[in-house]
């Protein structure tokens, strides 16, 4: 049998199986409404709840001298040397807060921390949504072992549908790149072992400032 004539095959039961058409098993059922319950008062405070179910490390800043003051705890608890930002609205509050921990610097392999904004926030899932057309690119959020995320309570949504219809919206463009991010990275596909940091940082902390 010709390769040709194999394909030739495959390609007519693709189409007697594009003839037939499946019924809809539950016709009665009303598909337009959501399979989880409905979205409670406090959304941040879910987000926060869910962020820390699936490893992330959450701290909530009434304001941004709380949030300098725990972002410079937390860097000498950790010893960490170089933490790198490229985002200019964060380094204008580092600047105007007189935190110098934090350094624009492009040597990644140096890294000890990425500082990012996001695009959003799912509440339901504990999810943060990243893009290529924030400052920090596809890199910085990837490379440095731990990754700290800025974000504010404004930024907060119930649901993939909901971030999804906001990013459409705010943005003029569609980014060529759209990362959701639950937790840290982590793997078992070897021997079904747990590997945290596999395809990126180990940590994840999100500061989140009222809005």
């Amino acid at each position: 049998m010709t390769q040709d004539s194999s394909k030739n095959k495959i390609l007519q039961r693709i189409r007697k199986g594009i003839k037939k058409t499946t019924p809809i098993p539950y016709p009665e059922i009303e598909n337009d409404k959501g399979i989880y319950p409905d979205r409670p008062e406090y959304l941040d405070v879910l987000f926060a709840e869910q962020f820390q179910k699936v490893g992330g490390h959450f701290v909530y800043c009434e304001h941004v001298e709380e949030f300098i003051a725990n972002l410079d705890f937390l860097v000498k608890q950790k010893n960490w040397q170089h933490l790198y930002c490229w985002d200019k609205q964060l380094q204008a509050i580092f600047e105007q807060n007189d935190f110098r921990s934090c350094r624009i610097g492009k040597n990644l392999e140096k890294a000890d921390v990425g500082i990012t904004t996001c695009e959003g926030l799912i509440a339901r899932t504990g999810t943060i949504l990243l893009s290529s057309e924030q400052a920090a690119g596809r890199t910085l959020s990837i490379f440095p072992p731990v990754h700290i995320v800025v974000a504010s309570t404004n930024q907060v949504v119930y649901n993939m549908k909901e971030l999804l219809s906001v990013q459409k919206r705010e943005q003029k463009k569609t980014p060529s790149m759209l990362c959701l991010t639950t937790g840290a990275s982590r793997t078992a596909d070897i021997e079904k072992t747990l590997v945290k940091g596999a395809h990126g940082p180990k940590d994840i902390y999100l500061f989140m400032l009222e809005g």
